[in-house]
């Protein structure tokens, strides 16, 4: 049996890839870091009261200058809670401090030295799953397989995974010295941190059973993913897999443009999903006619983290029995969101209408509240005490059955 591959490395500060004008599918509020996520939670205000105390304000205040000020905090927290007395979690305003700080930030980063490890410990330390290329890792000749087995002369025998690999990490310039075992060898690297682009895909072959087996990994649906990973199946398919496994866990969303480029790798024709809304023409998005994977037998696996964009290509693939879904339900949002520049350079965020897939299905439950989600075809509860392994190995299982 394969050792799990890669899980999807955290990205927090991944959402700001898609703050852009247009057209998106947006995820879940939790995808939020807790800072920002505090600025949309605002009370409803009376804006005749607010009217009212401003112009006292202005009229009797003895400092003409605070004067001013207060009126731009209280503009910017007045429509905070003008959009926050919709009730929709999924519908911002954005001042323009915080929009710019969302554009500034391109491509998601960590700090550490670019090594993703096992669920589990092994053999007196933690086993290397995946080395991001171009890392200080990678640049150290780090590899699958390594165990590390103390970190500045701390022996991680007896450590959990997370201790483990807060002694690996740290901030980027500093440096760790590690002892690695490598078959039979013991070896000792001193390797400087840095800040590691995490990719948003993924890729990686796996050997079950003699069937060879493409697991790619999707974060998020930011800009030039759909490209990524169509590059990602090219190389799997080179390299001879019979199946694909298309890891959607934990995936909050992104560009519907993205949802359906990649969508399109796996569909040759028909629809991907429908957007109905107030005031936006109803639109049937389908697949893009340039798929490249349309017969090899493929397993998506989701989970509660699993929303918005990556519904989508979980409830297209479902429903054109494009691939078995294994995992628990998804997040259940049924609705998709605007992105409005304002002239003050700050951005509005709403809900403009609702989402359908290829069968009609809404996943949510009536505007803007959480339905059910997507229900897997095969039903597989996640293991705390081992994350995202069950799942995997079902999937496995499942295509090595059906691959001849």
């Amino acid at each position: 049996m394969s050792k799990p591959p890669a899980r999807k490395l955290k990205l927090t500060a991944v959402v700001v890839w898609l703050l852009a004008v247009g057209l998106w599918f947006g995820g879940h509020p939790g995808w939020l870091p807790s800072p920002l996520r505090s600025i949309f939670v605002s009370q409803s205000a009376n804006q005749q009261l607010t009217n009212e105390v401003m112009g006292l304000i202005g009229k009797d205040y003895f400092l003409p200058e605070s004067v001013k000020a207060l009126e731009n905090t209280a503009t910017q927290q007045g429509l905070q809670a003008a959009v926050s007395s919709l009730n929709d979690p999924y519908s911002h305003y954005y001042p323009p401090s915080l929009y710019r700080s969302f554009e500034n930030v391109l491509t998601p980063q960590v700090s550490g030295i670019g090594v993703d490890v096992g669920a589990e410990t092994v053999d007196g330390g933690v086993a290397i799953e995946e080395v991001i290329q171009g890392s200080p890792a990678a640049k150290a000749g780090l590899r699958h397989g390594d165990i590390i087995t103390a970190a500045n002369g701390k022996k991680l025998g007896g450590l959990s995974v997370d201790a483990s690999s807060k002694l690996i990490s740290g901030a980027a310039g500093t440096t760790v010295r590690l002892a690695i075992k490598r078959d039979q060898r013991k070896l000792t690297v001193t390797i400087k941190r840095a800040d590691v682009i995490v990719p948003v895909v993924s890729a990686k072959l796996l050997d079950y059973d003699g069937k060879r087996i493409g697991y790619l990994g999707l974060s998020i649906f930011a800009q030039d993913s759909a490209a990524e990973l169509r590059s990602q199946v090219l190389t799997m398919s080179r390299e001879g897999a019979q199946g694909l496994i298309l890891d959607l866990r934990d995936n909050p969303g992104g560009f519907v443009t993205q949802a359906i480029g990649v969508a399109s790798i796996f569909i040759k024709r028909g629809t991907i999903v429908t957007t109905r809304g107030r005031n936006v023409p109803t639109t049937v998005y389908t697949a893009l006619g340039n798929a490249i994977a349309t017969k090899i037998p493929m397993a998506v696996l989701v989970d509660r983290g699993t929303a918005s964009s990556a519904e989508i290509v979980t409830g297209a693939l479902k429903d054109h029995h494009r691939a078995t879904v294994i995992g628990t339900n998804t997040y259940g949002k049924g609705v998709f969101q605007e992105i409005e520049q304002l002239s003050s350079g700050g951005a509005l965020d709403i809900t403009v209408g609702e989402y359908f897939t290829p069968n009609g299905e809404n996943l949510g439950a009536g505007g803007v509240k959480e339905g059910k989600g997507i229900e897997p075809n095969i039903y597989v509860p996640d293991n705390p005490q081992d994350p995202g392994r069950k799942a995997l190995d079902v999937a496995e299982q499942t295509l090595a059955k059906q691959i001849k």
